[in-house]
């Protein structure tokens, strides 16, 4: 087992610094400079809404104390594993659909070549000892390369000793004339990316405070959206979502097109979850995840018409494996890769067109146009049309009446059970 690594024992070295340029950021890369740590600050580009200009945080890490600044372009890759994600209906506890945990796993990868160019072995982040966060900077950086070591300055006894709170870092920054955004009575902190926005902490922590609580940024409460439906036609190839009402996007232009129109329509905003934490601890988290939100409505509908039930099931099975594997830090181990596999074997011969409409936060099937359906309008039908012959349900029943029968033979059946 490793140990644990001290400010005391990266004095005169390197670190390789994750760093979004918020309070956690400026404070670290302040105060290991002033102990003596060459710190190279990384930021991953991942369209975080809300930054006006990311190259401010380059501004606001040099003035910290930075050595050098990598702005790590995440974009591509992070829609591309948002997409895998809803492919396989990847949510967690809740309906939360791991936008920052898979966030994390891309933001690692991206920032590793980074130390090398630096030629330094240590990688920094600001995750807390209380989140999940610090398993998934940790196991990724150990699954990808084992000979990265980790250190986060919230387990460090030094740092805790000096900064028990976000209080203590906002005083330090004012005394060193470093600026922050954040301010001492901010109602709760937000991380933020393409795909998606965790609202948590601050007064977010108390049950009497609703959902609604929050400012949206990537579109509007339901209850606020127009009195109106809106119409969207999704087009898939390869089972990827590749148009928008017939236009032909990209996938970091089609995420920022749907968070557009579904966010404005309420979808998938103000999701409230209470879930279980890898580390144990309870969490209270508001989402915002509209693009996600209308592609995993997307999925479903057209899994239903896909799959036939044994499929379904499994499906369903892997989708849950995969929700909790990005969620526990395991987005990179070889049973979600399987997992993922298994799922594309199905979403692979998605072509063609979903037609949906969304309106105040709901999304409803309006038409679908698509190849491989096993739905038949005939064979479904009330009316004299298609294979299906009646008759042919009394054998069937036959055959299923042997083991009910049996079960109330063997006195099994015990409607008591059944009584409050």
């Amino acid at each position: 087992m490793a140990d644990r690594i001290e400010i005391k024992d990266l004095k005169e070295q390197g670190v390789v610094a994750l760093v979004s340029g918020g309070l956690d950021s400026v404070t670290f890369t302040r105060w290991a400079s002033d102990h003596g740590v060459q710190v190279h600050c990384c930021t991953a580009d991942l369209g975080q809404p809300d930054e006006e200009n990311i190259d401010d945080i380059e501004a606001r890490m040099r003035k910290a104390g930075a050595a050098t600044f990598t702005l790590v372009d995440g974009r591509k890759a992070l829609a591309e594993a948002g997409v895998l994600l809803v492919i396989c209906g990847g949510s967690y506890e809740g309906g939360y659909l791991n936008t920052t945990g898979i966030a994390r796993a891309v933001t690692t990868r991206k920032a590793l070549p980074v130390l090398q160019d630096h030629g330094v072995d240590v990688l920094s982040h600001g995750a807390t000892g209380r989140g999940n966060d610090q398993t998934r900077f940790q196991l990724y950086a150990n699954m990808l390369d084992p000979t990265i070591r980790v250190y986060a300055p919230w387990r460090d006894p030094a740092f805790l000793a000096e900064f028990p709170g976000r209080s203590e870092m906002i005083a330090y920054c004012e005394s060193q004339g470093v600026s922050v955004r954040a301010t001492r009575d901010k109602p709760y902190s937000t991380d933020a990316n393409l795909l998606g926005l965790t609202h948590e902490a601050g007064k977010l922590e108390q049950l009497d405070v609703g959902p609604r609580f929050i400012t949206p940024q990537f579109g509007v409460h339901p209850q606020d959206a127009p009195d109106e439906t809106t119409r969207v036609v999704l087009g898939f190839s390869g089972g990827v979502p590749v148009r928008v009402d017939g236009e032909s996007l990209g996938l970091v232009p089609l995420f920022d097109r749907l968070n557009l129109l579904a966010g404005s329509n309420g979808v998938g905003i103000g999701i409230h979850a209470v879930e279980n934490r890898y580390v144990g601890i309870k969490s209270r988290g508001v989402y915002e995840q509209p693009a996600m939100q209308l592609l995993q409505a997307a999925y479903d509908y057209i899994y239903q018409l896909t799959l036939d039930r044994r499929s379904l099931e499994l499906y369903k099975s892997l989708s849950n494996i995969v929700g909790r594997q990005i969620y526990e830090a395991a987005w990179f181990h070889p049973s979600t890769a399987a997992a993922i596999r298994a799922i594309r074997s199905f979403s692979d011969a998605i072509e063609g067109e979903l037609t949906l409409d969304i309106y105040k936060g709901h999304v409803d099937f309006a038409k679908a146009d698509f190849d491989r359906i096993l739905y038949s309008p005939d064979d479904a039908s009330m009316e004299g049309v298609g294979d299906f012959d009646h008759t042919d349900a009394e054998g069937f029943l036959g055959v299923l009446g042997v083991s009910a029968r049996g079960l109330h033979a063997a006195k099994q059946v015990r409607l008591e059970d059944f009584d409050l």
